[in-house]
Parts: structure tokens; sequence; C-alpha cells
């Protein structure tokens, strides 16, 4: 085959370190714009974030050129920058070190990005925490307490 076809489609996950809501209704928005422009210029598509005040959702059609690992680094890295240059509150802010990537089939797609945009209801019933435990084990994956929550 001539041509390199690729479709992943990626959900994304990670908090503020220790889960410090630093993310509020002053900033979200700005934040998830400018992390939108951020995976944009790494060929990203389709974007979507949602969350709350500790941690966000990602939910876009990756890169098909650079790791995810390396869109996830800059992504972070980015917008820390940016939010430490937004107020003189924010000088502590940081990511947490880790974050869950998911695969989301096409067929599920809809489903995923309407979880995403509803996250503030969501958190009303649940917290990051257990909210990532569930989404873990969705997807077959084991989680060890003693690093998860930095």
């Amino acid at each position: 085959m001539p041509q390199s076809l690729v479709r992943l489609i990626g959900h994304l996950v990670f908090s503020t370190h220790k889960r410090v809501p630093w993310i509020d209704s002053n900033v979200r928005a700005a934040l998830h714009a400018y992390m939108a422009g951020i995976l944009e210029r790494e060929r990203c598509r389709e974007v979507l974030l949602g969350g709350t005040g500790d941690h966000v959702h990602v939910v876009a059609v990756l890169a098909k050129d650079v790791a995810p690992i390396k869109i996830v680094e800059v992504l972070k890295k980015r917008s820390s920058a940016w939010m430490k240059q937004q107020d003189a509150r924010y000088q502590d802010f940081y990511w947490q070190a880790g974050y869950a990537l998911f695969s989301v089939s096409p067929s599920n797609l809809k489903a995923v990005r309407d979880y995403v945009s509803d996250q503030a209801a969501h958190h009303q019933k649940m917290t990051f925490q257990e909210e990532l435990r569930i989404l873990l084990k969705r997807h077959g994956l084991d989680l060890d307490e003693r690093y998860a929550w930095d």
C-alpha cells in the first residue's frame, strides 16, 4: 500500500498535582481553548476538552506521525507554563506526572464525547479518583494506588 492511513482516536485524562482545584471558572474555558490550540498545532484533530477544577479530559484524533507520549508531554508542559502566566495565584500550578490514555472506537466516539462534555454534572456524584478507577477497570488496566495520586 503506497499510503499510510491512520485514525487513532484517544481519550486522555490527567489531573493537577495532588488534585488541587486550580482550574476554576475564571480560567477553565481559556485553558481548554489554549490546550485545544496546542493540540491542533501538533496536528491533532476533532479536539474536545472537558473537566473540572482538578483534572482534564481530552478527546482527539491524534497525529499519525507523532508518538502519543510526545503529544501529552507538549500539551502538559505548554499549558502549565501558560497557567502560571495568567495570574500570580497560579504560580504553583503543576500537572500530575502521569496520565491515562485510552483508545476510542469510532462506534463509541459520540458516547465518549458526551461523557467529556458532561463532566460538571458527572463530578457532582463522583471524585476524580473514583472516575479514574472505573475508566482504568473498563479498559483492562491495573492501578497501583501507591504511584497514582501525585
